[in-house]
Order: C-alpha cells, then sequence, then structure tokens
C-alpha cells in the first residue's frame, strides 16, 4: 500500500473538512438580527447553495442540529455546495442567540426569506431549501413565494403546513423531494404519500432503517446523499474518504472535538 493510500482518511461522525466559513448576521424585514454561518467551497466556486431551516427550536432544534452541521462541514469540500444555516428567531445555539421569539412557523417564513435574499445579495447560485422537521414545515407554508431552486424535505411533520398551502406548490416546477424516515414516529411514508398526494409531483424517498431524527451515521449519509444527488449529481454519492491529496492542496480534515 502506498503511502498515499495510507494517508488517506475515512470522514467520521466529527469530521469537519475544509472550506471558508463565517459567520453572517441575516437581519430581517422586521428588524431583527439572526445568527447564521456559511461555509463556501476553497478554491472553486459553488455549485449550487442550500439553505437549512432547523427542527423545532423549543425541542431542542438550531443550526448546529446535527444534519445540518455535517451539511455544513461536508458539502462545500465533497460537492462544492456552499450551505447556509441560521438559527431562526429566538433560537440559541453556540454561535449565539438569534434575537425575537419562537412563533410557530409564522414569523420564521421572514426569516427564511430573509436568508434567500442574503444568499441572493451574496451573489451564491440560487438556493435549495432544506427543511428539516419543524424547518419543513417554515419551508411549506413560506417557500413558495421564494421561487427556490428546489425543496428538500427531511421528516416532514406537516403540523403547522394546511392541505392549501401545500397546494400552492402546484404553482412551482422546482423539484420537491420528501425525505420520510421509515420508522419515523411523527409521519410515515404511507401517511406522507396520502398528505402530499395534492402535490403530485413531491417525490417521496423513504430512509429504511431510520428515525425522524435520523441519528447514525448511515442515516446522516443517506441524507447527504440524497441532497448531493439532487444539487451536485456528477459528484454523488458523497465519498466517505478525505484524499490526502486534496489534504495538501485544501487543507487538512479536523475533528470536531479538536475545534
Amino acid at each position: 500500500m502506498s503511502d498515499q493510500v495510507r494517508a488517506d482518511e475515512a470522514i467520521r461522525s466529527g469530521s469537519v473538512l475544509p472550506a471558508l466559513r463565517r459567520p453572517i448576521t441575516v437581519t430581517t424585514s422586521d428588524g431583527l438580527n439572526l445568527v447564521g454561518e456559511i461555509a463556501v467551497p476553497v478554491g472553486r466556486p459553488a455549485v449550487a447553495t442550500l439553505v437549512c431551516v432547523h427542527p423545532l427550536p423549543t425541542h431542542g432544534g438550531m443550526m448546529d442540529s446535527h444534519l445540518l452541521r455535517k451539511a455544513a462541514w461536508r458539502l462545500p469540500a465533497l460537492a462544492d455546495i456552499a450551505v447556509l444555516r441560521f438559527n431562526t428567531r429566538g433560537t440559541a445555539s453556540a454561535a449565539g442567540v438569534s434575537d425575537g421569539s419562537f412563533d410557530a412557523s409564522d414569523g420564521e417564513g421572514e426569516d427564511l426569506a430573509s436568508a434567500v435574499a442574503w444568499v441572493r445579495d451574496a451573489g451564491l447560485p440560487d438556493p435549495w431549501l432544506l427543511g428539516w422537521s419543524f424547518g419543513s414545515d417554515v419551508v411549506l407554508r413560506h417557500g413558495v413565494d421564494l421561487n427556490p431552486a428546489g425543496v428538500i424535505l427531511v421528516s416532514p411533520p406537516l403540523r403547522y403546513t394546511s392541505p392549501e398551502e401545500l397546494r400552492r406548490w402546484n404553482d412551482l416546477t422546482c423539484p420537491l423531494v420528501c425525505l420520510i424516515p421509515e420508522l419515523d414516529d411523527v409521519l410515515r411514508p404511507a401517511e406522507a404519500r396520502e398528505r402530499f398526494a395534492v402535490v403530485p409531483r413531491a417525490h417521496i424517498d423513504v430512509g429504511f432503517g431510520a428515525g425522524h431524527l435520523w441519528v447514525g451515521e448511515v442515516y446522516a449519509r443517506m441524507v447527504l446523499d440524497a441532497v448531493v444527488e439532487r444539487l451536485a449529481p456528477d459528484r454523488a454519492p458523497v465519498p466517505g474518504i478525505w484524499p490526502a491529496d486534496r489534504a495538501l492542496r485544501e487543507g487538512p480534515m479536523e475533528r470536531w472535538s479538536d475545534l
């Protein structure tokens, strides 16, 4: 085995790959400052942008929820995808606390619109929207007015979204992908197919073995692979190693515990 191969590193749950990352502030039209981060590829333009909306903040959801964190840690390097994640109003994480207070997916629509405006003002590729759990309701209720490049819904509970709001997505032609965990304790595949039937073009993908939070590296990779298959298909599936030659050019892989 060559030195080159021996120096390749396996990507694990806490792996942080090189990217240009910086904290940002997203200011809403109602005057709130939201804490966020943008991560873009090193030395290459992004081929796509992913704007992430986290799970329910009253139950621990935030911009550091593990799927969103792993997207920001891996996708800029592995798929040339820019990733913006942020705390919705009133939400706290290690990065800080966003202004305002939880608004049950109403005011959070303004948060999403302001994040999308930030991406467009920055000259990044037109964004895809990723909503996870509660974030899916925010995307479904308000995203249709933002004319996104596409939508990925992870564990959509459809707790706040009405059938009328779902039907509005028939006015757009962008991809609408629903990642439904096989073992979800909120909305399982059969019910998801029934409720999304009002949007015939909605594509249902089942995460076999996964639960609502997609806990475990194998399930996190299912989600990241699904994202890359849509946003940057020529870069799918997501690699499981960080090659030594890229580490020399772009920087080493770090571990979350070391940061």
